[in-house]
């Protein structure tokens, strides 16, 4: 009783900030932390944490493409007053979201997936279902209203946890942990029915089949599972879902939901735009890109920075946009690369005085030509815990420094990985002329279907593993059947 006491005037002074409006899709009258115009405000704050975090694909016609459907869309929806706004982020993951106000994203990860016009417009349309159904809001306000947390936060980042880095070898779980993270796996069941719905009604608006939907599902779904055949392949464990599929769920009885709406709208349709949108993402970057670095085999190669790395025989490479990380065959040890920020220091020697080792040894030594120092002792951090590290700064090109951290799940791990953890972090090295050559990005590009088929494609393809397994996904495939001969092919070079 006590507990609920306390808690009533907690609750006043938050529905006190809260306002009354009427939702645009169903006309309903609703509480909400959230009008529009601060919708429009916080989208517009988060629009920019979001742009910092992945970063913009610096293709003008493929934004010009996607921007002019997501209007043609937007305009058909229930809040065609609201200043839209659609990019395309620089990011090879297969992902979608929405923030409130009218901020949609797509990936590039994902266009390359899409097989039509048609496909891309069930995923913004259904993005444009969140916004205009309001989902951001009524999420922010179900939080504020329980006492779960601050607007601010809700809508500007923190709201999933990122992962933490145990050692080196969960780094890739920190990937898209920002701002967009709250807005990702963040909608209810009912939610996600309702933009599935909205999208269906948005496309039949557009003249798009909303059956369209259906196959988006589909496409996606075969990613899942090469994802798995892939992984069994290699004997390891199916890797947990992720991206647009992962946040917006897709069982069976959603896939009857969409075919129920679908089968509300009798129209007939235009074509799906295919031919359209294969001219749209011609020559789109495919994979990682040049801004990011990107992994060739165990070798990784960063064009802008400079620098080279190689990881030891059974080790792989994991790219992400806050450090590279080069781990070995267990994933219970890695080493973890990362451009030292300008602030620690411009010298190895000043970055490992301003750490304040307590405990500490250092040793000098070269890494490819550049002056690096090795460290190994006691940090403490901005808690005042003690934290045992060992690491190596190194010089680089252009008066760049880079940590090299030691990282491991426990320290028999450590101890265990530590001759190869040297042999990765010795491989540290300026892109020499052959590196450059390698670390060109990969492109999407159309051809005419041969008749030898994926086979033939996939002789001709730098994607390392199973290739035409690759090309039958890029091409919406991957369960089996040919494409018409001539008919336009996804490939990759």
């Amino acid at each position: 009783m006590r507990n609920t006491i306390r808690l009533i005037p907690l609750l006043i002074v938050l529905l006190a900030g809260c306002a009354t409006v009427t939702n645009p899709v169903t006309g309903q009258r609703e509480v909400t932390v959230m009008d529009e115009r601060s919708e429009i405000a916080e989208g517009k704050k988060a629009h920019e944490e979001v742009l910092q975090e992945y970063g913009v694909y610096a293709n003008p016609r493929v934004q010009a493409y996607v921007n002019d459907l997501g209007q043609r869309l937007a305009k058909q929806s229930h809040r065609r007053n609201l200043e839209w706004h659609f990019t395309v982020l620089d990011s090879p993951e297969v992902n979608a979201f929405a923030l409130p106000g009218g901020y949609v994203y797509v990936t590039r990860g994902l266009l390359a997936y899409m097989e039509s016009e048609a496909d891309l417009a069930g995923v913004i349309g259904h993005e444009i279902g969140h916004v205009s159904a309001r989902h951001g809001a009524q999420r922010a306000t179900r939080q504020q209203t329980a006492g779960l947390g601050v607007l601010a936060a809700t809508l500007l980042g923190a709201v999933l946890e990122a992962k933490g880095v145990g050692g080196a070898t969960d780094i890739a779980g920190t990937l898209s942990q920002g701002v967009a993270a709250g807005y990702i796996a963040s909608y209810s069941r009912d939610q996600e029915t309702q933009a599935d719905q909205l999208g269906a009604e948005y496309l039949a608006r557009n003249n798009y089949d909303p059956k369209n939907m259906i196959d988006v599902i589909r496409v996606l779904k075969s990613q899942e599972q090469y994802a798995a055949d892939a992984a069994r392949a290699e004997g390891r464990a199916a890797p947990a879902g992720g991206g647009w599929l992962a946040s917006h769920p897709s069982n069976d009885k959603r896939l009857q939901d969409i075919a129920r709406f679908a089968a509300q709208y009798k129209g007939k349709y235009g074509d799906e735009g295919r031919t359209r949108f294969l001219q749209a993402i011609d020559g789109m970057t495919f994979g990682e890109s040049r801004e990011q670095g990107v992994t060739r085999g165990r070798n990784f190669y960063h064009e802008p920075f400079g620098i080279a790395l190689t990881a030891p025989p059974g080790w792989r490479v994991q790219n992400s946009s806050e450090a590279v990380l080069l781990a070995n065959g267990a994933g219970d040890a890695g080493l973890i690369v990362q451009v030292a920020p300008p602030k620690a220091g411009g010298t190895p020697e000043d970055i490992v005085r301003n750490l304040k080792l307590e405990q500490g040894r250092t040793e000098r030594l070269t890494l490819g030509g550049f002056a690096a120092i090795h460290f190994a002792g006691v940090v403490r951090n901005r808690q005042g815990q003690a934290q045992a590290v060992e690491a190596t700064v190194a010089a680089g090109p252009a008066k760049r420094n880079f940590l090299l951290l030691y990282g491991a799940r426990d320290a028999p791990s450590l101890q265990r990985a530590r001759a190869q953890l040297r042999e990765a972090e010795a491989s540290f090295r300026a892109l020499a002329p052959a590196d450059a050559a390698a670390a060109r990005p990969w492109m999407l590009k159309t051809v005419p279907y041969p008749r030898g088929g994926f086979a033939e494609l996939a002789r001709r393809s730098p994607l390392v593993g199973n290739a035409e397994a690759q090309l039958r996904l890029l091409n919406g495939v991957y369960a089996g059947g040919e494409l018409p001969a001539g008919q336009p092919a996804k490939i990759v070079e």
